[in-house]
């Protein structure tokens, strides 16, 4: 059964960090490209940060480009996601997800399942 389970969600402060976790199972996290989305309260849900499987291409939303830094500990089966000067728009919900298409200029194509999500709450 795969599965993938986010944490380190929280509330922070203007200018904050967070790291967040995803501990896959059920799958062999080699064989896969993955990546964090998220979605706002009433907003769509959108591709922040992809990597490939060896860590060679990343893919960063304009809007976290150089204050988010994704990785990957395979022998973990974890992935991460790094994130400094958090501003209150990066409020939402993170998702890790399996992805088809990484490159430097896309992430695309999620695989089901979803995990159940981390709450990111940045306060002004």
């Amino acid at each position: 059964q795969v599965q993938l389970v986010e944490s380190g969600g929280g509330l922070v402060q203007t200018g904050g960090s967070l790291r967040l976790s995803c501990a896959v199972s059920g799958f062999t996290l080699n064989d896969y490209f993955v990546g964090w989305f998220r979605q706002a309260p009433g907003k769509e849900r959108e591709g922040v940060s992809c990597i490939r499987s060896s860590s060679s291409t990343t893919y960063y939303a304009d809007t976290v480009k150089g204050r988010f830094t994704i990785s990957r500990d395979n022998a973990k089966n974890t992935v991460y996601l790094q994130m400094n000067s958090l501003k209150p728009e990066d409020t939402a919900v993170y998702y890790c997800v399996r992805v088809l298409v990484v490159s430097s200029t896309a992430c695309r194509a999620p695989l089901a399942p979803w995990g159940q999500g981390t709450q990111v709450t940045v306060s002004s």
